[in-house]
């Protein structure tokens, strides 16, 4: 047992001691911020974004480095996980992306705004964050089959997938950004909105381009947006999914 004199001793020594560790992380985190946070990246449309982001209260509803509401998603990696084409057109008019399904309010965002908003979000998905946060399992319909994220971000087939069924040609940029935020092709993308393997044998390329340039005129009520899509985009997209047999 110690005497009074030694547990003193301890008490003393020891807490000097872990005083001294906590004093010297600190420092050296502190230290490191600067390069983990690319503190020169911050360009003056980040520091706008950011203003933007405050003065709105996007952490009333999201986290960004775990920190915020959990009512709607993490936007730690929305940039890698996303794209920019997405973000855009997401930001524009959110409920458009989604109808009658997403709750996100319209803050009519001009293009300077947005720009500075996936600046910001940019900014911050390439913070050094130790792994934060995990990539997600991105799943398809019936929350079944996995598709697995690679180094980029984007989602690829789940292994053993053929990367989509009967088609002889790529994926455009703008339907890997955006279209598979609600359809999947060959078990990759999302579950909104029904998978387009083999659209291209029950539609043809004038259907398609009807379709995508105006889903309601198509089908009213339906839950496709009209995204106003440009005629040499909705040309590409046409030509893609023609392929998809």
């Amino acid at each position: 047992m110690l005497s009074k004199s030694q547990a003193r001793a301890f008490f003393l020594g020891f807490t000097l001691l872990f005083s001294g560790v906590f004093l010297f992380l600190t420092v050296d985190t502190i230290r490191q911020v600067p390069a983990r946070s690319h503190e020169d990246r911050l360009t003056p449309d980040v520091v706008a974004g950011k203003e933007i982001w405050e003065r709105n209260n996007c952490m009333g509803c999201h986290t960004l480095l775990g920190e915020g509401a959990y009512y709607a998603p993490e936007l730690t990696k929305v940039v890698e996980r996303r794209g920019e084409v997405w973000m855009r057109t997401f930001l524009k008019d959110p409920q458009a992306m989604y109808p009658g399904r997403r709750k996100m309010v319209q803050y009519n965002f001009d293009d300077q705004q947005i720009t500075e908003l996936i600046a910001f979000f940019r900014w911050v998905g390439e913070i050094d964050t130790n792994g934060f946060p995990a990539k997600p399992d991105m799943t398809t319909a019936g929350f079944v089959a996995q598709a697995a994220v690679g180094s980029t971000g984007k989602l690829t087939a789940p292994e053993g997938a053929a990367a989509a069924p009967g088609a002889t040609s790529a994926a455009p940029a703008y339907f890997d950004q955006v279209c598979k935020g609600c359809h999947a092709v060959a078990g990759a993308g999302g579950v909104v909105g029904p998978a387009l393997d083999g659209v291209g044998g029950r539609l043809d390329a004038a259907a398609l381009d009807v379709w995508l340039k105006d889903p309601a005129s198509v089908k009213p009520g339906t839950t496709m947006p009209n995204l106003a899509l440009p005629d040499a985009t909705r040309a590409e997209l046409v030509a893609y999914l023609t392929t998809l047999r």
